[in-house]
C-alpha cells in the first residue's frame, strides 16, 4: 500500500512548539490512515476506505475552521514578545515586511541558521513521508506497525523538544545545544540507516525513536535560536523564513530521495539525508552566537537597577 495518506497529512504542515495539539495531530495522522486504509488488492474497496478518510479530514478540518472564525481575535491584548511590543510601539507606516525580511536575508548567521535549519527539517519531512514505504519494503504486510513507528517518531519526539526546550530555557546556550543536537540527529539518522534492514522491526521502533527525539527536539531550538539572532525583528516573520527553508528542502529531499530507492535502495536513500545532515552540522558550527534579545535583556535590567538605585539614593 502507498504511504500517500501520510505524506498528506504530515507534509502542509509547520513546525510548532512541543507537547502542541498540532504534534498531537501528527501523531493522529501516522496512526489512523494505516488503520482506516487497510492493504486490500480490490481498488473499489481501497478507494472507498480513502474517501472515508478524507471525509473525516474534511469535516475536522470545516470544524476547526468554523472555531478559527468565531474564537479567533485579530491580536491578543497584550503584546506577546519583547519584539512585538517594539514593533506596535511604532506608527503603523514605520513598520515594512519587506524591508524586514531584506533586514534578515542580510544577517549572515541567520542565513546560515535558516539553511541549516531547512536540511534538518527537510531531512525530516523526506523520512517521515516515505517512511511508510521503506519499512514496506523490508517489512512486507507491516503497514499498521509502520504508522506505529511514525507515531514513535512523533511522540518521543515531542519529550525530545520539551526537554531541549527546558534546558535551554536553564542554561541560554543556544549555538551549544542547537550544535549538539544537530550532530545526535545525523548520529541517530546513521544508526537507522544501517539497522532497518536487521530483520528485527523492534530495532526500528527504537532506532526511529531515538532518530525523532533529536529530529524534533531541533524545531524549537532553531525558532528560539532565530529569534536571538534576529531580534528586534518580528519573531513571525524569522519563522516564516525558517518554515520556507524547511518546506523547500522538504519537497526536494523527498523527491531526490524518492528516485533513490526506486534505483538504488533504502540504505542509498537514507546516507543521502546523512550526507546533508553531516553538511549542516558543519554549517551549524559556523554560526556566531550573536544573542541580541538575552543582550536587550541584560541591558534593559541593568537599567532598571541603576534607576531604582537613583530613586533609593534621592529618598535617602
Amino acid at each position: 500500500m502507498s504511504s500517500e495518506p501520510v505524506a498528506v497529512l504530515w507534509f502542509h504542515v509547520t513546525s510548532v512548539s512541543p507537547l502542541s495539539p498540532v504534534q498531537l495531530g501528527i501523531a493522529l495522522g501516522f496512526l489512523i490512515p494505516p488503520v482506516l486504509v487497510p492493504n486490500v488488492e480490490d481498488m473499489e474497496k481501497l478507494a472507498y476506505h480513502i474517501s472515508i478518510m478524507f471525509f473525516m479530514t474534511a469535516g475536522v478540518a470545516t470544524a476547526l475552521f468554523i472555531l478559527v472564525v468565531i474564537v479567533f481575535k485579530e491580536k491578543p491584548p497584550y503584546p506577546p514578545s519583547r519584539a512585538q511590543a517594539l514593533i506596535q510601539s511604532r506608527p503603523a507606516e514605520e513598520y515594512s515586511y519587506v524591508q524586514s525580511i531584506l533586514r534578515l536575508l542580510r544577517n549572515a548567521n541567520f542565513v546560515l541558521l535558516m539553511v541549516t535549519y531547512g536540511l534538518n527539517t527537510g531531512c525530516f519531512y523526506s523520512l517521515s513521508t516515505l517512511l511508510n514505504r521503506m519499512v514496506i519494503h523490508h517489512y512486507p504486510k507491516e503497514e499498521v506497525n509502520a504508522g506505529r513507528i511514525g507515531l514513535t517518531i512523533v511522540l518521543s519526539g515531542m519529550a525530545g523538544a520539551l526537554i531541549s526546550g527546558l534546558w535551554l530555557d536553564r542554561t541560554k546556550t543556544y549555538k551549544q545545544t542547537t550544535l549538539v543536537v544537530y550532530v545526535m540527529s545525523l548520529l541517530g539518522m546513521v544508526v537507522y540507516t544501517f539497522t532497518l534492514n536487521l530483520g528485527h522491526l523492534w530495532v526500528v521502533f527504537v532506532t526511529a525513536g531515538v532518530l525523532g527525539f533529536f529530529m524534533t527536539g531541533y524545531l524549537p531550538l532553531g525558532f528560539e535560536f532565530a529569534a536571538e539572532l534576529t531580534y528586534p525583528e518580528s519573531e513571525g516573520t524569522s519563522s516564516g523564513l525558517l518554515n520556507v527553508s524547511a518546506q523547500i528542502f522538504g519537497i526536494a529531499f523527498t523527491i531526490s530521495q524518492g528516485q533513490i530507492i526506486d534505483h538504488f535502495g533504502t540504505k542509498a536513500g537514507n546516507l543521502f539525508l546523512c550526507s546533508f545532515l553531516l553538511l549542516g552540522s558543519i554549517m551549524t558550527a559556523f554560526i556566531k552566537a550573536d544573542l541580541r534579545r538575552q543582550q536587550a535583556n541584560v541591558e534593559n535590567e541593568h537599567t532598571r537597577l541603576q534607576g531604582s538605585n537613583q530613586i533609593t539614593a534621592y529618598g535617602l
